[in-house]
């Protein structure tokens, strides 16, 4: 059990993370961590938790999150640990210990390493306590003074460490690692001088006076600006031992910070200093030859004191020292990453990380661009394979060290037993040469931070399912992702394997096979092995055996290799909250994911959910989409349903998206009402998100409708009907902005549903929008029967909002079967209806179509008084459809009444306020309505070749000038408008 204040505030156990909960819970804890073993007032976890003026029920609120916290440590035995979270008196206190404290280790190996003899032991523990860092401290906790002072207090800590960290490695000459560690902290905190002075000194010493001077001036111009002061003594003293190209008295030692305590001896200098370009060749070679356990007696003749580098090692040589394993076979594309790969490469010491999913060719990434840079490496290759995802357990990094040690010479009675003197025998010995170190499938950071070799032309290059975010931090790794190929690539990749000739006898069968991968290389290496083994079988016949999601996992294993093997060993590492969280994934019908939907499905609190998005994501087993959004692949989706979860995920995620969809509905028409009550078994999600208008609502209608289809669906094929009809009603502010999308399909299941649920309400509903729906799409046959009958269900289920809602729509079918006569009493009616029932929306809806009749039956003055009596009922909103409607209806009735120019004005409003909000159907209503008249003139007062400016107007409504109607440019807009929603214009 670890308890963690470096970074998230966590307590950790083999199992994964205990499930804190709110912010509040965490910071409670991070108070009584912050003073382990001691009481902690109420009073002082009361300033912790609330900023300002706590609520009356604080001391009860506090009781809570203890008895949670109890609960808890109790479910994950920590008393076993010798935890105990105690009450005494007033206060409460956290018995532990404190060994178990992430921050209690920091400080403890900044003490030790503080009290070293040898410098290069101090850089291990200064690099040790560094890592135990996971983000900025106390994240996570509620921002109140008291924590936000223990926060920074700690980063102060961490700050000072690492100075001494690139200090250490000043003084084993190992500037250009001082710099690299160095940077990265001083562009976070560009105004601490102390940084930028180290900074600027590690990069003179390290032969880089053009960065170092770089780097005085942009602190300096930051200071100025920022706070309006000169740099201070210590950055000043740096620039000018830059300025004057003074590299130190050897080129690499230099003072310690004060109070760092490492003393420097001989025998530290000897056993452990990283050699530079100013160590002379021959005492190099004497200890490389001692660790040998050959009889050194002395320097090589006629070599002492030669400054220059040490010369690569005899061809015979460099040619024993290669661990690569063979290049990967039918290695295809990747050009992009291994560009970037190269790119990372070329900066001084630098430390590559490839990361990706399980299967997805990191290490075949690795192995290739290895042997195309093979010439670059003249001093040698090692490679490692950590197994940091095997079943066989972890490569100990004593063990990589010793076969390390001895592929660079030394004699095996002198490999240290220690990973601290191991691998600083291994950087001493690798200082000077120009090596590539391959550590492959690494689990975390610290399996990697030993391996480092010392010289500045060594390249490092890590590959993991993991970001290992830890080691971007502490040695400015540099990342390299790896996605999925392409459906191309992925044709390609089977091309190599099976042969072009077989690819391109089924090309779309082949791509077929790509996608139904996933993009995977294993996946797809496994595909071709099963074909190559069955020439018989044909590329359609095995995409067609993929098609089955219930085989696809078992068809994509061979042997011990496959996709299920690759991603259990993924998933067996997860933390236990992760896990649990993929398992759920897997109920979801749809492709995206938000924190919502996350908690929804696994049963949980929204920062939980969003804590194990963020660790699944981490492991590669989730992508990043949209800001707030993942997405699951197909395979990993396919794994997770066999995982064991909770029956109530696929309810729990309906009722969610139900919730979320009346909240968006409500946003999109404030003064409506929702149009169906929550069921019986509603179960109130953990989160609903809070739209803050209009355009917000719409625009998660369009990123979500995919899924929401998928929702209803999959509710449908379920049985669970009573959602399935909800999820495509809440769905309506979307159909009415893009009514010929294709909303039909959904609409009969959602009908089917409430046939199935037998609620009269759901079924009006539905054959309301239906009907409507089929009507706009010019089926009025069709239509017509949906929406006689859905009035009358209406009135039998007492809605009166949704009787008058199926009156207009009726009306609509009726009129364009040419009856306009009673598609306006019908109106009428309507209207009465919602008038009664207390719905103006809905009244405001009947009066509008009520307008639209009369206007086609020419009747200007009563469309006119519809339209003016429907706007004066309607809310300030200047993006709602229904504005726009209503503007046009007006405008036409103006123009009928012979008041063109305040009437094209109107139309001209509406139609670019439609346009600018997307709305389609009511920017084809204007732009139509202006080019009927458009048809009706003969152009005669308008010159050849005049120029009507498309341009909104500036002028007071009162001096507006219309635009000529007939003007090309309404043309053009109302083609873009009928060429978007898929009509011949």
């Amino acid at each position: 059990m670890e308890f963690r204040l470096l970074g998230s505030v966590t307590v950790a156990r083999g199992a994964g993370d205990l499930p804190l909960g709110p912010a509040k819970r965490a910071s409670l804890l991070a108070a009584l961590l912050l003073r382990p073993n001691h009481p902690v007032p109420l009073r002082q976890l009361t300033d912790s938790l609330w900023d300002g003026e706590p609520p009356a029920r604080a001391r009860s609120v506090i009781q809570g999150h203890v008895s949670r916290l109890r609960t808890l440590l109790d479910a994950a035995e920590a008393s076993t640990y010798g935890v105990e979270l105690a009450t005494q008196g007033a206060a409460y206190v956290l018995r532990m210990p404190e060994a178990l404290l992430d921050a209690h280790r920091f400080e403890q190996l900044v003490t030790r390493a503080q009290g070293q003899q040898s410098v290069a032991d101090a850089v291990v523990m200064y690099q040790e306590a560094l890592s135990l860092w996971q983000g900025p401290a106390l994240t996570g906790v509620h921002p109140t003074p008291p924590l936000q002072a223990a926060a920074d207090a700690l980063e102060e800590m961490r700050l000072t460490t690492v100075e001494h960290l690139a200090a250490g490695y000043g003084r084993l000459g190992a500037h250009a690692q001082a710099a690299a560690v160095l940077r990265a902290e001083a562009s976070a905190h560009p105004l601490r001088e102390s940084l930028s002075a180290a900074l600027v000194t590690a990069l003179q010493r390290a032969g880089r006076r053009s960065e170092a001077l770089d780097c005085f001036h942009q602190t300096r111009r930051l200071l100025a600006e920022e706070l309006g002061v000169d740099p201070g003594d210590e950055l000043s003293d740096a620039y000018a031992v830059a300025l004057r190209g003074q590299r130190g008295q050897d080129g690499r030692r230099g003072p310690l910070p004060q109070g760092q305590g490492c003393r420097h001896d001989h025998e530290a200098d000897t056993a452990h200093t990283v050699p530079n370009a100013h160590t002379p060749h021959t005492a190099h070679t004497a200890r490389a030859e001692d660790h040998r356990g050959e009889d050194h007696r002395g320097a090589a003749p006629g070599a002492a004191g030669a400054p220059a580098r040490t010369p690569a090692p005899p061809a015979r040589y460099a040619d024993a020292l290669d661990l690569m394993p063979r290049a990967p076979r039918g290695f295809h594309g990747r050009e992009a990453e291994l560009a970037q790969l190269s790119r990372a490469a070329a900066a001084e010491a630098p430390i590559c990380l490839v990361t990706g999913p399980a299967g997805v060719g990191k290490s075949a990434l690795a192995v290739h661009w290895a042997h195309l840079h093979h010439e670059r490496f003249p001093d040698g290759r090692l490679h490692a394979d950590l197994r940091g995802f095997s079943d066989t357990g972890e490569a100990s990094a004593i063990d990589v060290l010793r076969e390390f040690l001895l592929a660079l010479g030394v004699a095996p009675l002198r490999v240290p037993e220690s990973v601290t003197r191991a691998a600083a025998l291994f950087r001493s010995l690798t200082a000077d040469r120009r090596l590539l170190v391959v550590l492959d499938n690494v689990r975390a950071s610290e399996q990697v931070r030993p391996l480092l070799p010392g010289g500045s032309e060594c390249v490092t290059v890590v590959t993991s399912r993991y970001r290992l975010r830890g080691l971007i931090a502490s040695d400015a790794a540099r990342p390299v992702p790896l996605g999925v190929l392409g459906p191309q690539d992925g044709t390609d990749l089977l091309a190599a394997v099976l042969g072009a000739d077989r690819v391109l006898a089924e090309p779309a069968a082949a791509r077929r096979l790509a996608e139904l991968c996933d993009g995977l290389p294993l996946a797809l290496r496994v595909a071709a092995a099963r074909l190559a083994d069955q020439p018989y079988l044909t590329l359609t016949a095995m995409a067609e055996e993929l098609s089955d999601t219930t085989r696809r996992l078992a068809l994509l294993d061979a042997e011990d290799t496959g996709v299920r093997a690759a991603l259990h060993l993924s998933v067996r590492r997860l933390p236990a909250a992760a896990a649990h969280q993929l398992a759920h994934l897997g109920r979801h019908p749809g492709t995206h994911i938000d924190r919502g939907v996350a908690a929804a499905l696994a049963g949980t609190g929204v920062e939980e959910a969003e804590a194990a998005l963020d660790q699944l994501a981490a492991a590669h087993l989730l992508t990043y989409g949209a800001p707030g959004r993942w997405v699951l692949h197909d395979l990993v989706r396919l794994y997770a349903r066999d995982m064991e979860t909770d029956p109530r995920a696929l309810p729990r995620l309906l009722d969610h998206y139900i919730a979320t969809g009346l909240a968006a509905a409500g946003a999109a028409e404030r003064d409506g009402q929702p149009c169906f009550p929550l069921h019986a078994d509603f179960h109130a999600p953990a989160y609903v998100r809070d739209f803050r208008d209009r355009d917000e609502a719409m625009a998660w209608y369009a990123a979500q409708r995919e899924d929401l289809a998928l929702a209803a669906t999959a509710a449908h094929a379920a049985a669970l009907h009573d959602r399935a009809w909800r999820i495509a009603l809440s769905l309506w502010p979307l159909m009415v902005w893009r009514v010929l999308d294709g909303w039909a399909p959904l609409l009969y299941t959602a009908l089917d549903s409430a046939w199935a649920d037998a609620d009269l309400h759901g079924q009006s509903r539905v054959l309301a929008l239906l009907g409507w729906v089929l009507t706009e799409e010019g089926l009025t046959e069709e239509a017509l029967p949906h929406l006689e009958a859905a009035p009358l269900l209406a009135a039998r289920s007492g809605d009166r909002s949704g009787q008058a809602t199926a009156l207009v729509n009726l009306s609509l079918a009726q009129a364009s079967l040419g009856d306009l006569d009673q598609a306006a009493r019908g109106c009428v009616r309507a209207a009465e209806l919602a008038r009664a029932a207390g719905d103006p929306t809905t009244e405001r809806l009947a009066l509008y179509h009520l307008s639209r009749h009369q206007l086609d039956s020419g009747d200007w003055h009563q469309a006119l008084e519809s339209t003016t009596a429907a706007r004066a009922a309607h809310a300030a909103d200047a993006q709602s459809p229904s504005r726009v409607l209503l503007l046009a209806a007006t405008g036409e009735a103006l123009v009928g009444l012979g008041e063109r120019t305040e009437g094209i004005r109107c139309l001209d409003e509406a139609a670019r306020e439609a346009e600018s909000t997307g709305f389609d159907e009511g920017a084809e209503r204007a732009l139509g309505a202006l080019l009927q008249l458009s048809d009706g003139e003969d152009g005669e007062d308008r010159e050849e070749g005049e120029e009507v400016e498309d341009g909104e107007p500036d002028a007071p409504h009162e001096e507006y000038v219309a635009p000529a109607p007939h003007d090309a440019a309404y043309r053009s807009r109302y083609d873009k408008v009928r060429a978007r929603q898929g009509v011949r214009a």
